[in-house]
């Protein structure tokens, strides 16, 4: 057989192994983070966050048409189109390895014997099947995200560059550059982790055009390369639009044409330009610039999938992100400037003393009814000190915490230049690159997020490294490791097969040594420089590397041929091939799908799905939800927009309440849901109008809602407050506030019951929790003002108690939401509740319509999914508490026994020790001492072996690790004790206090219980 039928066979073969393993473990339903926002987008043609991805949203609705018209199946065919892009990602991968590989070990002219033959693809199939079950690859592949179809296109250049190398010397060679610049616009539309591809690029080029490579070469080459990721990354990406939007702010503004006339302008401009710039390259035989301007201008092509977002925000759908419906929005939009800048090469540290004055920067444009208007100007703050490389920049109280402890600083010493470089080498490289890395190829502890704690998420673990590498001896592991279906141990051999790898591709070609060690470098630790990490992230950024453990993937395979040559070279070609072959084969990706499998096995879990109809399913008719984080708003919008569950309700995401475009939208009718009733006219909440107000309380006593927000909307000038530099602001004049109740209109509306009238408080009285008002805030009170009770107002039970702005207790659970109700607020108290719950309606959610995302039963819970076990815990014990308190054991015992039907007994953390505890206590009131007595023995043995453990981490460091969740585990314990003592179960009590005295003694020299 010829090399090309085999290469296409094998490479086919490599395919198909890694879409049926993606297919077989992908999530049937959404997945939590961006995925229900991408989902719902794609389905319906909506408007993503900034900077949108709109060529990814029109694949994945290509997808969708599979389903059928069925639409529980809807998110399920997105995430085979995840699965395709990586198999095609796996696809171009192998025929990458394959062309190095080839390159090196066969050289024209000469017979390509069997044995050579095997090499190439052996090293192709070793590598690709490596990166198919890496980690954070696999977890991309398995979900409606841009990562795998961002992967894909990082494959397919990469592959189209070793085709050129290929056929360099052939006379029509370059349509190979051409089709590169083509596929990376495109990439523009998924996301932009492509583009750190070119450096590379560019060296194969010059070694492939360069027959002596030189030093001074190479430095220009390197500067080339970065010189075009520059000019895509902000000469195409952003000044382009940024050119477009200033056109179109003349044309509006100076010549008083319509709003588009500059841009379309502009946009004949810029094609006349190429047009007369392409013809003089070719009459002038200019071949270099010619393909410059022909690259660039399909660069533009692929970058004009984002007509799109343009296209469709002009529609008005439900999500419309940021509504860039015209040039300085859209220009906003693609710059991601709602997401703010961080210093890279100059800047402060986190305690830097600012300087008084503020420098003023350019205008911030909006549309206007006639011209564009000034909405602001942006702002830069001066710093009385700054650093080069300023890693530790952030003045976040936690932030600041966090560095200082990590790299042990004095809390009165302001960084410098050494201790920012330390933090970046200890943590952002080492932590937050190094440790992910070591994940892909070495093995991992856990999967409970790591926050620098050495005990949690580690890529080793145990106080003897050498534990985590052999298999069966756990003895000094504790049970969140050696019960974790995340603890993978792939004992260093896909890394020491890449460093073989490596090291022979040096020895052999160093030109594609360096190539593919750019690769790595640039899509791994370049990032970490660009991103500059603050710590405390809500989640794993391993995802943003993948383009890193790609490349290391490329010296995996290649150390087949390593194999071949150092360790089998006295045995035949041919028998030498193969044996590398089946050694790499186990080395790399057979380890790593027996030991990954079971953690990234999605196939069983509807976590995502059902917890958005739990959410959805707590609301009354009509209702408002009130939402803050991804996972509390991405899945309910998902579910409502695709499966079609309570478009009745209206969700209402606090953190994007603070935008006039949000708000714009809030007053629209979306599905079932109308309008929101807000009295703000769009002048009044328009971007650089009343984004923050301040609280002035100049008046003690309480002022009634509706009149405070008269005074937060009025333009008097009596009503304003003179601000820094001659301006008026509105402001809050009290932070007490009431609001006068209409019990004929709660009772009307059915928020209470005409058998509760009496517990109607006449006046809701509460205390304003901030010291100022953000325009979300004030949409909010403007709502509750001019509500009058004629839609149900809720907050997701997620949502922090800030953001109640001081309404928590007139809150009332209903299962996953809590309800706004006007009760008296010694209502609670007086019936000794433990918690404010309205239990009827609490109960018949729980047991009639809530459902449980196969947590019992699923094969496997990512860290978000396994977390949600501790919401739903606490859920079931309010709920048995209450009806225990109400004297109706029997419903309370229904409740115990829909716990144990529905939520997994495993042990997610130590925090999850406490909902077991509840539960215990509730078990005990019910009389199920014998239950009680297994759940309290069970989580007092699995704090003892966590406790134990951390007291090894201690000692082996000098220092109390883990201290928080030492301190939660004593707790725990002792709660367990006076649990056994007052209930008189002396046997288990004694137990336990064996325990915590053991443990005392451990850790006596940090602290005392």
């Amino acid at each position: 057989m010829n090399y090309s039928k085999v290469n296409n066979l094998v490479g086919w073969f490599c395919f198909v192994v890694a879409t049926l393993s993606y297919i077989l473990t992908l999530e049937p339903s959404s997945s939590f983070w961006d995925c229900g926002e991408f989902v719902a987008s794609a389905f319906k043609m909506q408007v993503v966050h900034q900077p949108g991805a709109p060529l990814f949203l029109m694949i994945q609705r290509f997808f969708s048409i599979f389903a059928g018209g069925d639409d529980t199946k809807i998110a399920y065919w997105m995430n085979v189109g995840s699965a395709v892009s990586s198999g095609a990602t796996i696809l171009f991968l192998f025929w990458s390895i394959t062309a190095i590989a080839k390159k090196i070990v066969y050289k024209v002219g000469e017979e390509l014997t069997s044995g050579k033959l095997i090499s190439i693809m052996g090293a192709g199939l070793v590598g690709a099947l490596a990166y198919t079950y890496s980690d954070s690859f696999w977890f991309s592949a398995v979900e409606s995200e841009v990562y795998a179809q961002s992967s894909m296109f990082t494959a397919i250049v990469f592959w189209g560059i070793l085709k050129w190398d290929a056929h360099a010397d052939e006379p029509k060679a370059d349509r190979w550059l051409l089709f590169i610049a083509y596929i990376m616009g495109l990439s523009i539309g998924v996301h932009l982790l492509n583009l750190l591809t070119i450096p590379a690029m560019a060296f194969v080029y010059y070694f492939r055009r360069t027959e002596k490579p030189t030093t001074s070469g190479i430095f220009k080459t390197l500067a080339a390369g970065i010189f075009v990721l520059g000019f895509i990354q902000y000469g195409v990406i952003q000044y382009i639009v940024s050119l477009g939007a200033y056109f179109d702010l003349f044309f509006v503004n100076s010549l008083g044409l319509g709003f588009g006339t500059g841009v379309l302008f502009f946009a004949i401009l810029i094609i006349v330009g190429f047009v007369v710039a392409i013809r003089y390259s070719i009459q002038h035989q200019n071949k270099i610039l010619n393909l410059a301007l022909l690259s660039t201008v399909l660069i533009i092509f692929g970058y004009c999938s984002f007509a799109m977002i343009i296209i469709r925000a002009q529609a008005d759908p439900n999500l419309n992100n940021s509504a860039p419906k015209d040039a300085f929005s859209f220009l906003s939009y693609v710059n991601r400037e709602q997401y703010g800048d961080r210093p890279l090469l100059f800047g402060p540290n986190y305690n830097s003393e600012r300087e008084d004055n503020v420098t003023e920067g350019k205008n911030i444009y909006r549309k206007g009814d006639e011209k564009y208007e000034i909405a602001g100007k942006k702002t830069d703050v001066a710093y009385k000190d700054v650093t080069l490389l300023p890693r530790m920049y952030s003045d976040d109280a936690r932030h600041a915490d966090f560095y200082k402890e990590w790299m042990h600083l004095d809390p009165s010493k302001k960084p410098n230049v050494v201790d920012n470089v330390g933090f970046l080498f200890s943590y952002q490289i080492g932590y937050m690159y190094m440790r992910y890395f070591m994940w892909n190829f070495v093995g991992r502890q856990n999967d409970v997020q790591g926050q620098g704690s050495g005990f949690e998420g580690e890529w080793l673990s145990g106080v003897k490294p050498i534990d985590a590498l052999r298999l069966g001896n756990q003895t000094n592991l504790p049970p969140s490791t050696v019960d974790s279906k995340a603890y993978n141990r792939f004992f260093f051999l896909p890394f020491i097969l890449g460093i073989i790898g490596a090291v022979w591709l040096f020895q052999r070609n160093p030109k594609f040594g360096g190539v593919v060690a750019l690769l790595f470098f640039f899509t791994g630790i370049a990032i970490v420089l660009y991103l500059n990490q603050k710590p405390l992230e809500p989640r794993e950024r391993d995802y943003a590397y993948t383009g890193s453990f790609y490349a290391f993937s490329i010296f995996i395979g290649l150390g087949v041929l390593g194999l071949r040559e150092w360790i089998f070279q006295k045995l035949t070609p041919t028998v030498g091939a193969i044996a590398a072959t089946v050694i790499g084969l186990f080395a790399a990706p057979i380890i790593m799908a027996q030991q990954g499998w079971d953690d990234h096995d999605r196939s069983t879990k509807l976590v995502t799905h059902d917890i958005a109809i739990d959410y959805l399913q707590s609301c009354a008719p009509n209702a408002i939800l009130f939402t803050y984080g991804d996972n509390d708003t991405y899945p309910l919008w998902y579910i409502q927009e695709v499966e079609k569950v309570r478009p009745d309700i209206r969700i209402v995401n606090l953190s994007l309440f603070d935008t006039d475009w949000y708000i714009n939208g809030m007053k629209q009718k979306q599905n079932d849901s109308a309008p929101l009733p807000i009295s703000m006219k769009p002048s009044q909440y328009v971007q650089g109008v009343r984004d923050v107000l301040p609280v002035d309380s100049r008046f003690a006593g309480s002022i009634e809602l509706k009149d405070l927000v008269g005074v937060m909307l009025s333009d008097n000038k009596n009503d304003k407050v003179e601000m820094q530099g001659g301006t008026f602001a509105n402001f809050l004049p009290t932070k007490n506030i009431k609001m006068t109740i209409n019990p004929q209109e709660v009772i009307a509306s059915g928020t209470v019951a005409a058998a509760d009238s009496a517990k109607i408080t006449p006046v809701m009285e509460w205390k304003f929790n901030k010291g100022y008002v953000t325009k979300g805030t004030l949409a909010m009170l403007d709502i509750l003002a001019h509500n009058n009770w004629k839609r149900p107002i809720y907050f997701a039970s997620t949502v922090p108690s800030d953001q109640y702005n001081g309404l928590d207790k007139f809150l009332y659970s209903e299962g996953m939401a809590l309800r706004l109700v006007p009760f008296k607020p010694d209502t609670a108290s007086g019936n000794n509740r433990p918690d404010l719950i309205n239990v009827p309606v609490t109960y018949n959610n729980v047991m009639t319509k809530f459902k449980w995302g196969n947590m019992k039963t699923a094969k496997y819970l990512d860290p978000q999914s396994s977390d949600d076990t501790f919401i739903f815990t606490n859920l079931f014990n309010s709920l048995a508490q209450n009806l225990i308190q109400e004297g109706k054991a029997e419903d309370a015992k229904k409740v115990v026994d829909r716990y144990f039907a529905v939520m997994p007994q495993t042990f997610y953390g130590i925090r999850t020790v406490l909902g077991r505890n509840q539960m215990a206590e509730n078990l005990y009131n019910l009389g199920e001492t014998d239950k009680a007595n297994d759940m309290i023995n069970a989580s007092a043995d699995y704090i003892q072996k966590e406790l134990n453990y951390l007291a090894d981490i201690s000692k082996s460091k000098n220092g109390i690790t883990g201290t928080q969740n030492v301190q939660t585990g004593f707790y725990l314990l002792n709660q367990m004790a006076e649990a056994t003592k007052a209930n008189k179960q002396i046997k288990l009590n004694a137990k336990i206090d064996k325990i915590l005295n053991g443990l005392e003694a451990r850790f006596s020299i940090y602290f005392q219980r």
